[in-house]
């Protein structure tokens, strides 16, 4: 494990939380966006030289994930979610004769995509060092959309320690192990 020092901030350094509200559209009923370069701009754009930034979608039928952007792989994900909760299982979400609670025009049928979201994450959190969101070679951000088509708004936040860019403090420095490696 690599430890950067010194350990505690200057004081002279202020605390911020940016907050930006993106609205992305899918095309498909199950899709993969790539958020990574929204997520990486709005980092950037916050000055925040080290903390975190959270991307969570405001909607209950979508999640977000880190992984690959690699087609095999991405269309294995989709499997696997529709062998765990297949759009035509049946859902007492569904059942517009019995439900009555959370009801809208043009309601349809989804308990699917609420069940497929709760099985992946409802945001992320990502580390913020140096001025830059620590994702590796091949991670990308994605929203997962599982009831689509469909605009979504998402909220990225951006919380930590303001510095210029490129950071001013710590010294422009990167250090990753190096025992860390492969293609995933």
């Amino acid at each position: 494990m690599a430890i950067r020092l010194p350990l505690q901030a200057p004081t002279q350094r202020e605390w911020t939380v940016a907050h930006e509200w993106p609205v992305v559209a899918s095309r498909r009923p199950e899709e993969l966006l790539d958020l990574t370069g929204i997520v990486l701009r709005y980092a950037r754009l916050s000055g925040v030289c080290d903390g975190t930034v959270t991307v969570q979608p405001m909607h209950t039928t979508a999640a977000i994930l880190v992984n690959e952007h690699e087609p095999l792989l991405l269309e294995g994900l989709r499997r696997m979610l529709a062998s765990w909760a297949p759009a035509d299982g049946r859902y007492s979400h569904d059942d517009f004769g019995r439900r009555t609670v959370n009801m809208a025009r043009g309601e349809r049928p989804n308990g699917h995509a609420h069940a497929r979201s709760m099985l992946l994450q409802a945001s992320i959190t990502l580390a913020l060092i140096d001025g830059e969101v620590q994702i590796w070679k091949w991670q990308r951000i994605f929203l997962a959309e599982l009831d689509g088509p469909r605009e979504r708004g998402l909220v990225v936040t951006t919380a930590g320690l303001l510095g210029g860019y490129p950071c001013e403090w710590p010294p422009q420095h990167r250090i990753l192990p190096e025992s860390v490696g492969g293609t995933s």
